[in-house]
């Protein structure tokens, strides 16, 4: 199952790869970031329309070279929501 998701992830990157995308990440710490956070850099880095946005208590982070295209929340997403509503 987990090889088949890759297969449709790298497929819908690869379809949208010019165009305007917004890169959500919720909650994602280091614990495993070769599954989301990653895969989330690297397609921002190579499209210039794209938009990487996370929100994680502690570890809202992003590379440099994507910062300028990136939003990073430090918050605790069930806090963040509950402001928002």
């Amino acid at each position: 199952m987990r090889v088949y998701a890759a297969a449709r992830y790298e497929n819908f990157i690869s379809r949208h790869k010019n165009d305007n995308i917004l890169l959500l990440e919720l909650g994602v710490g280091y614990n495993t970031p070769g599954i989301i956070k990653y895969p989330f850099w690297r397609p921002t880095s190579q499209n210039p329309n794209a938009v990487y946005a996370c929100i994680n208590y502690g570890e809202a982070v992003c590379p440099a070279e994507i910062e300028d295209r990136s939003v990073c929340i430090n918050a605790d997403i069930g806090d963040l929501l509950e402001e928002l509503s």
